[in-house]
C-alpha cells in the first residue's frame, strides 16, 4: 500500500534528535504538509497561474476576478485531496472518526485556511506590492499553524502516529 511505503520513508528521517524536538505524529504531519504546500500547491499555482489562467481577469458579470484568486481557486481541489489523503493516511492515520466525519471537518478547517489564504494573497499582492507567487507561500506560512491545530484538535481528534 502507498501510505505504508510513504509512512515507512517518512519515518527513515525521523532521526533522534528530531524526536527530541516533536512528537512523530507532529514530523509526519509537518512532512505532508511540506509535500502539498511547499511543494505540490506553489508548482501548481505557478503552472496555473502563468499557462492556465495567464493573467487575466475574469468578469463574472457580479465581480471580477484577479488572476491570483482565479489560479488560487482552480488549485484549490487538487491541494484539497492531496492534503486529505496525505493527513488521514501518514500524518492522522488512527483516527477513530470515520471518514466521512474527517472529510467535513477538514472541510470546515479547510474554509478558515481559505480565509485565511484569501486575505494573506489581497493583502500581499494588492496592499504590500509582492508578486502572486512568493506572496502564495507566505500566505502558505501564516496558515501552517492553524491548519496543524486544526486537524489536531478537530479534524483528527484522538488520532495516534
Amino acid at each position: 500500500m502507498l501510505a505504508e511505503r510513504l509512512v515507512r520513508i517518512i519515518d527513515r528521517f525521523y532521526f533522534p534528535w528530531i524526536e527530541a524536538l516533536m512528537p512523530r505524529q507532529t514530523f509526519r504531519y509537518a512532512v505532508c504538509g511540506g509535500i502539498t504546500y511547499g511543494l505540490f500547491d506553489p508548482i501548481c499555482y505557478f503552472f496555473i497561474y502563468n499557462y492556465v489562467v495567464a493573467y487575466r481577469y475574469f468578469d463574472l458579470n457580479v465581480v471580477v476576478v484577479s488572476p491570483h484568486i482565479a489560479a488560487l481557486a482552480l488549485v484549490l481541489p487538487l491541494t484539497f485531496a492531496v492534503g486529505f489523503w496525505l493527513n488521514r493516511n501518514i500524518a492522522f492515520r488512527h483516527s477513530p472518526l470515520r471518514t466521512h466525519t474527517q472529510l467535513l471537518r477538514y472541510a470546515v478547517s479547510i474554509a478558515g485556511s481559505i480565509f485565511l489564504t484569501y486575505g494573506g494573497l489581497k493583502f500581499f499582492v494588492e496592499v504590500c506590492g509582492l508578486w502572486p507567487t512568493p506572496a502564495k507561500v507566505v500566505t502558505t506560512v501564516v496558515t501552517t499553524v492553524y491548519s496543524f491545530l486544526a486537524a489536531k484538535f478537530f479534524t483528527f481528534r484522538h488520532a495516534e502516529a
